[in-house]
């Protein structure tokens, strides 16, 4: 289960990427928008939506290695058991909390997306615990 939460998290992360990749795609491909017009350094102009598609899609790639660490030390430990029930709900947590990102940035929704990332904290230390025979 923990290879496959992995395997889901990544191709999640990835799916996010094609959303903000496409839209942008189509802008420059229909000659609406020039290739060079994002960048780190430019003031956004996409819809909110698009930007929080982005900023779910950043999330996830700071997330995605230490769920990949704990995987990593688990399988070449030989102890993928330890984290096995444990990495199916984390997957389902960090997808409840795009899901949460893109409907948008009011108090209450930056509230319940919180509401789910902090259990994602607490499992890893979890798994990182069971995996170092503290927990």
């Amino acid at each position: 289960m923990s290879l496959w939460s992995l395997l889901g998290f990544a191709a999640w992360t990835l799916l996010l990427v094609l959303g903000v990749v496409s839209y942008r795609s189509a802008l420059v491909l229909s000659g609406k928008r020039r290739a060079n017009a994002w960048g780190r350094h430019l003031p956004f102009q996409d819809p909110d939506l698009l930007l929080r598609l982005a900023h779910a899609h950043a999330n996830c790639l700071e997330n995605l290695p230490l769920l990949a660490a704990v995987v990593l030390v688990a399988g070449l430990t030989g102890k993928l058991a330890l984290i096995d029930p444990l990495a199916g709900p984390y997957l389902a947590l960090r997808i409840g909390q795009t899901l949460v990102h893109l409907v948008g940035t009011s108090h209450w929704l930056v509230f319940l997306r919180f509401s789910f990332f902090l259990p994602q904290l607490l499992l890893l230390v979890w798994m990182m615990g069971r995996l170092a025979g503290v927990l």
